[in-house]
């Protein structure tokens, strides 16, 4: 059996590795039209900021190492031209053909430049490969540049944003939407907001380059005008499929390839997987494009067990579930966020709290704020946290719950491990299943936002941190003090009940819905969350 992959990346070097382990006989060739395979994609901006110093580093494997460890013909610089659908057979742009007896397409995507007036007029790069960070850390050195552009606000744009301001560069980001990394929400995405300006770089929000001039002056559309030496362009990705599209491989309107559960394509011994594939959705069953390494090595992994019989399985979907470092602070999300569950017009509840990320009295607890999104009946739909310390393991734990299909419950109920270096009794991903399991049984409502017309303000915190500052128009009484002057407070209008955190807010609307008050609304998230908020409509003013 002849195995043909084309592409180097993720996907395809998965999808070989695994055929090999599983055929010994088999003949594999991997053909990549670039220099490079198997590189550390996801390390080239900390590459690019010399975190990452040795280049050696960025080659997670060698076309010598695939063809002495598992006898893999990887062949670079080879391009494939067309693909005989009939015949089974690829050609390459030097006039060679190559026949398969199985294809896997894994060509990935290429960047999206939008069109710019007088872009020619600044040195401008992208980030998609080695070769791309190397031309990047080579124009810096060489030309001594002290300031750059980074026009978009994905996981790249935030990452080159930080390891440029590691270089010294006066750093400014462009994002056309009103905030960097999309997979978040407004109310969680505050806090890196705030950590990128904190750490001096300029963010520009709802806004657009409108033209560059000759010397070097960039103009946005909102007249702004921005002062650098070169421009990375992190705009987004498009899929790399042309050439599917001309074999006649069925592609979706956005031009990403479709594949059933098994990854083959409409075309006999067509297979594709990777960034240029149309996946499932995991929460939405929608078809969707989700570019992410994990989900490209197990697509590879599962086209290569369909291809040997081996116990074949179906690719279930995917969750897109993603971590990023903005200097000190770490954001996580997995499945869907509020923007997406509105777009597919999924009906959802969420909770919000602040935790810390380990026992707070043992030292250097840090904050973290967990989200998460529901449906009534407890599925969970998507999860989000930021803080400095525990993200990870918080998101992971839920991306396995939703991805065995449990509720709500199980997240109240999920025994983690727990010492005081690592974690509390009640980990925050207990505390925020307890949260919404006490919502769905109707014994506290929620509350977000920062408005509150028409209501009462109840900040429960003691009266000495009332008076350093405090919601304007708040009446303050503290928690210990709430039976006791429970008749100071309206019945005939809505109560918003505040604390700190948002717990001790919780125990103060159960005291008073037990005392006859009925339309009573607990902070999420407390003080912290609304101080956030607030300085956050302050910053995008100033901006």
């Amino acid at each position: 059996m002849q195995v043909v992959i084309i592409g180097g990346g993720a996907g395809g070097s998965s999808c070989a590795a695994r055929l090999r382990r599983l055929d010994e006989k088999a003949e594999i060739i991997v053909l990549e039209q670039s220099e490079e395979t198997s590189i550390a994609s996801c390390g080239l901006p900390y590459y690019v900021g010399n975190v990452i110093q040795d280049r050696n580093n960025m080659q997670v494997a060698s076309p010598q190492m695939f063809k002495s460890l598992f006898n893999i013909d990887v062949r670079l610089n080879s391009k494939v031209d067309s693909i005989n659908t009939k015949e089974k057979s690829v050609r390459l742009a030097n006039g060679e053909n190559i026949n398969y007896d199985k294809l896997v397409l894994a060509t990935g995507t290429l960047p999206f430049i939008p069109e710019t007036q007088g872009l020619q007029n600044i040195a401008s790069f992208t980030l998609k490969s080695l070769a791309d960070a190397d031309k990047i850390k080579s124009y810096i050195e060489k030309n001594k540049i002290s300031s750059a552009l980074v026009v978009g606000g994905g996981f790249i744009g935030v990452e080159v944003a930080e390891n440029l301001r590691h270089l010294g560069l006066e750093t400014s980001l462009l994002e056309l939407a009103d905030q960097v990394l999309p997979p978040l929400d407004k109310d969680m995405v505050i806090q890196i907001h705030q950590e990128m300006r904190h750490n001096q770089i300029k963010l520009y929000l709802k806004d657009s380059i409108k033209e560059v001039t000759n010397n070097q002056e960039i103009i946005l559309n909102s007249g702004k005008k921005i002062k650098a030496e070169m421009i990375i362009m992190a705009v987004g990705i498009k899929p790399n499929t042309d050439l599917a599209k001309e074999s006649g491989i069925a592609l979706t309107e956005r031009g990403l390839i479709k594949t059933n559960e098994f990854m083959q394509t409409n075309i006999s011994d067509i297979y594709a997987c990777g960034d240029n594939v149309a996946v499932k959705d995991f929460v939405s069953e929608q078809e969707t494009m989700i570019a992410l390494a994990g989900p490209a090595n197990r697509q590879g992994r599962c086209i290569a067990d369909h291809i040997c019989g081996n116990a074949p399985y179906p690719y279930q979907g995917t969750q897109g579930t993603g971590i990023v470092k903005v200097f000190t602070l770490t954001a996580a999300f997995t499945g869907n966020n509020e923007k997406q569950l509105q777009r597919s017009g999924i009906a959802y509840e969420k909770m919000l709290i602040q935790a810390n990320s380990h026992a707070g009295y043992y030292p250097d607890a840090q904050a973290l704020t967990l989200k998460v999104l529901y449906q009534k009946d407890g599925k969970i739909l998507g999860a989000q946290a930021v803080g400095k310390q525990g993200v990870d393991k918080r998101i992971d734990v839920i991306a396995s719950i939703m991805r065995l299909h449990g509720t709500t419950k199980d997240l109240r109920d999920a025994e983690l491990c727990y010492a005081p270096p690592y974690s509390s009794a009640k980990d925050p991903v207990n505390l925020i299943g307890m949260a919404i399991e006490n919502i769905r049984q109707g014994l506290v409502k929620p509350y977000f936002g920062t408005d509150f017309t028409d209501m009462t303000v109840l900040d429960v915190r003691p009266a000495k941190v009332y008076e350093q500052a405090h919601i304007s128009g708040a009446v303050n009484i503290p928690a210990a003090q709430i039976r006791q002057r429970k008749d100071e407070l309206p019945k005939d209008k809505p109560l918003m009940v505040h604390c700190f955190k948002g717990y001790t807010s919780y125990v103060v609307c159960r005291i008073l819905s037990q005392e006859g008050f009925k339309e009573i609304y607990s902070y999420a998230g407390g003080w912290q969350q609304y101080q956030q908020e607030e300085a956050e409509k302050k910053a995008k003013e100033e901006d």
